[in-house]
């Protein structure tokens, strides 16, 4: 065996190694989320049953309430009918029969507006 052909031997074991590792790894992260799914983006639709959030990535993603979801604004409790297009969310969810159902919806605080300044 030549010099240049142990080497090419020795990279591709440390690529396998590693890839072994890597997918182990990301196993366990996977499963200390439970399966959970996040999403985060801007509402354009809200219903009863279900609000639509284009996503950062720019996806349309449909999310689905039941009895258990929570929502909160600023750490505080709030109610489903104050969720509102345009709205900043964070929704973490768990996918039920092929559909993300939430579980808590999180919106963000309305953004501040700036104050004329008097010279």
């Amino acid at each position: 065996m030549n010099m240049h052909s142990t080497n090419t031997t020795k990279l591709r074991i440390h690529v396998a190694i590693l890839a072994v590792v890597s997918f182990a790894l990301l196993t366990t992260i996977a499963a200390a989320h439970g399966g959970d799914e996040h999403v985060t983006g801007t509402v354009t639709n809200v219903s009863d049953a279900a609000v639509t959030v284009k996503t950062t990535a720019g996806k349309t993603v449909e999310v689905g309430f039941d009895a258990k979801t929570t929502y909160q604004r600023a750490k505080q409790p709030i109610q489903k009918s104050d969720i509102k297009v345009g709205d900043r969310i964070v929704i973490h969810a768990t996918e039920v029969k092929e559909k993300l159902v939430a579980h808590t919806v999180e919106i963000g605080t309305a953004p501040q507006t700036k104050q004329a300044v008097k010279h």
